[in-house]
């Protein structure tokens, strides 16, 4: 009301959507298996295998990863992580701990964290992993699935000849 019009309105700040989590594995939890897509992730229990995500990736203070070649598009450890990384922004916190070669474009640590491991500052960096909206996403399961006792179809059984 008595604000000067060319003075502009103070706006919050809004999080750019690949820097927000909107998926969280809680301490407690253990995971085996794939993890690909778009948007956030948090990693507070176990987690082991790959993972190529297109948007930010947070293993918090209790996480645990294990991952041969983990690709994000930003990566922020504060618990362990045992894998290379390949990553545009990567950050490594005073609790973190990393086993693994790091490739990145913008790089920090706080004083405590842990490197074990080369890291290889590049201009731009390819993840290598393409962008999926919600309506491309599929499910693909990667554990067997169990037949039914009776189904028999498609089966061909062979017996000792006792005869």
């Amino acid at each position: 009301m008595f604000r000067k019009r060319n003075e502009e309105i103070a706006r919050p700040i809004q999080p750019i959507q690949s820097e927000r989590v909107t998926s969280v594995l809680g301490s407690g939890t253990i995971w085996r298996g794939s993890l690909s897509g778009s948007g956030g992730v948090r990693i507070e229990g176990a987690y082991e295998g790959e993972i190529a995500l297109r948007g930010l990736l947070v293993v918090g203070a209790t996480g645990r990863v294990t991952c041969p070649h983990l690709r994000a598009s930003v990566v922020i450890i504060a618990g362990a992580v045992r894998g290379d990384i390949t990553a545009e922004k990567v950050e490594i916190r005073a609790t973190g701990r990393v086993w693994g070669d790091v490739v990145t474009a913008a790089f920090s640590t706080e004083e405590g964290a842990f490197l074990r491991g080369q890291i290889r500052m590049e201009d731009k960096v390819d993840i290598g992993v393409a962008a999926v909206t919600p309506a491309e996403a599929v499910f693909v399961e990667e554990a067997p699935q169990q037949q039914p006792a009776d189904a028999t179809e498609g089966k061909v059984e062979e017996h000792g000849s006792d005869q």
